[in-house]
């Protein structure tokens, strides 16, 4: 089994690499566009990495706050983003339950393929850890500010096949009235090589099966967003 922690704390180029492969559709943006206009609104990215949303919230925003346990993971995501919006971008090291920002800081909440972690490496202790991320998201928006949580569907498949051990989640987020709704990420490579090095780094090879076997392979992904102005706890 792959060790996403070990991952996320050493291996951040490789990470950056696979996910640079990621929604070559171009689906993510115009989804979260049609949830909310980012245009001039104080973004926070929790769970941020090496800066995949980021990225497509610097053009418009005001100012976006990047987040992220892993301090390496987030040296890359500075790297790649360079002069691009730099008195518009922070990026520090945190965790989902103590941000450090005053409360009342934001308009919109991010977090993608990150909050799960609460669930998943919490182990018996999921949801009271999920529950004081969604305490720490409520300090830091403003009020009728707006939380987004996006979430793997699975991967490898063409319709929404949850992660067993993130149903429970799932649940209670639907249990919160959080809307949700789902689109495709699918990975698109540059090559077999290229695919079959990437893909087994972070799915590991049991996954290489779900891959065609054209020049530029394709893997599928199924991606959840779930959202909410009011997060009643």
């Amino acid at each position: 089994m792959i060790d996403h922690k070990l991952v996320y704390q050493q291996e951040a180029e490789s990470y950056q690499r696979l996910i640079a492969r990621e929604d070559y559709q171009g689906n993510l943006l115009p989804a979260f566009q049609k949830i909310i206009h980012l245009e001039g609104l104080d973004v926070v990215d929790l769970g941020s990495g090496t800066g995949r949303l980021a990225g497509l919230f610097l053009p418009t925003a005001r100012s976006v706050f990047a987040f992220d346990a892993s301090v390496h993971m987030l040296s890359v995501a500075a790297n790649l983003f360079g002069e691009i919006g730099k008195d518009r971008w922070l990026a520090a090291g945190a965790d989902h339950r103590a941000v450090p920002l005053p409360g009342g800081s934001a308009d919109v909440i991010f977090s993608g393929w990150s909050f799960c972690y609460l669930v998943v490496w919490e182990g018996s202790l999921w949801e009271s850890a999920l529950v004081l991320g969604l305490k720490e998201i409520t300090r830091v928006l403003r009020k009728g500010g707006m939380v987004i949580l996006i979430e793997t569907l699975g991967t490898g498949v063409l319709q929404p096949q949850p992660p067993e051990a993130l149903v429970p989640y799932f649940n209670f987020l639907d249990e919160l009235g959080f809307k949700s709704t789902w689109i495709r990420t699918d990975y698109k490579f540059n090559s077999q090589h290229e695919a079959h090095k990437l893909v087994e780094f972070f799915f590991g090879a049991e996954m290489l099966p779900n891959m065609n076997q054209a020049p530029e392979p394709i893997l599928p992904e199924c991606t959840g967003i779930w959202w909410s102005r009011e997060i009643n706890l």
